[in-house]
């Protein structure tokens, strides 16, 4: 690890940190409880994975249904969390033996000495310009045209100094514009489109269900910053602790295995992906069939990685570039 911090300490450093989304996104609860994994249950070997109860977390309730996880040994716990605040912290802890969180959270928990790594990605922007599951909103009459209007603009985000702000920035500074001119405020994706029609932000950024939401009250996409920070942007991933890595070699291989396999299953069955998704938040069936889905592959993406945090690094989210090599699983 990259230096000996308590525990108490990691917590704290671990509050400034938050997953893209928090449980309020979906507006459910998990269907799954129970405490931390470790102890043998028959042949199977019990883990307790934290996530966030939202589209992009699909893949593992579908790892589990199928039996992927069960196939590997394990008895998968799946415990819903807020974001990295609870993410981050529960891992280092031992609450969590794995747990869910974006690119930009577990960056900046290395950033601040917390050795964290992915095991296996978890969603990734489908590429796509035109269409993705994030985007920056306006006001159908805004005169905010383009990302470079944003510049002197009041711009909510669900967590300040993290993907969103840093996506956003870069798409602004790419067409033109003064990104350190954005005025961010952190509000949650839920409220974000209500503060859009009453006037309290001139932009907000949200992410599915609720962009299609907002686009069919009338809402105008200037931005899919995701997409368009780089087309190839892994979103997320299941991180641990190095410690645990290296204690468990093979039960986190066991796991990272069943997870690709979810991963795949999860990118060639679309429509099970939706379905899944109603057994865990509470979105109904006719926005689950409108959402648009993120891309869900196995292999990171480095150089799209490393665009993200060299970005970072410099609007000052990051003290430093990020060091993927440890932070990113070997390469196949």
């Amino acid at each position: 690890m990259k230096r000996a911090i308590s525990l108490a300490g990691a917590a704290v450093a671990a509050l400034a940190l938050s997953a893209c989304g928090s449980g309020s996104l979906s507006g459910g609860e998990s269907t799954e409880s129970g405490g931390a994994g470790g102890a043998a249950e028959g042949d199977l070997t019990k883990v307790a994975v934290g996530v966030i109860p939202i589209v992009d977390t699909a893949p593992i309730w579908l790892g589990k249904e199928q039996g992927f996880f069960e196939d590997a040994g394990l008895d998968l716990d799946i415990q819903t969390t807020t974001g990295g605040a609870a993410a981050v912290p529960g891992v280092v802890s031992g609450d969590f033996q794995f747990a869910f969180g974006n690119t930009m959270s577990v960056m900046v928990a290395n950033d601040k000495g917390l050795d964290v790594r992915y095991v296996a990605n978890g969603n990734s922007t489908t590429g796509d310009t035109s269409s993705d599951f994030g985007a920056v909103v306006v006001p159908a009459d805004s005169e905010i045209q383009a990302p470079a209007d944003l510049a002197g603009r009041t711009v909510s985000v669900n967590n300040l100094s993290n993907i969103g702000d840093t996506t956003i920035r870069k798409v602004v500074e790419d067409d033109g514009g003064d990104e350190s001119a954005i005025r961010f405020v952190e509000i949650p994706f839920p409220d974000a489109p209500a503060a859009l029609e009453s006037g309290q932000v001139d932009a907000a950024w949200i992410v599915e269900p609720f962009l299609t939401q907002a686009v069919e009250s009338g809402a105008r996409v200037i931005s899919y910053n995701f997409a368009e920070t780089d087309p190839n942007l892994d979103i997320s991933g299941y991180f641990t602790s190095a410690e645990y890595i290296e204690a468990n070699p093979e039960l986190v291989e066991n796991f990272t295995e069943a997870m690709n396999k979810s991963l795949v299953y999860a990118q060639e069955n679309p429509e099970a992906v939706r379905d899944v998704v109603g057994t865990y938040t509470k979105i109904d069936e006719a926005m689950r069939a409108k959402m648009i889905l993120p891309t869900f592959r196995v292999e990171f993406d480095r150089d799209a990685t490393a665009v993200l945090g060299d970005a970072a690094t410099r609007y000052g989210t990051l003290t430093e570039a990020p060091d993927l090599d440890l932070m990113l699983p070997a390469q196949q």
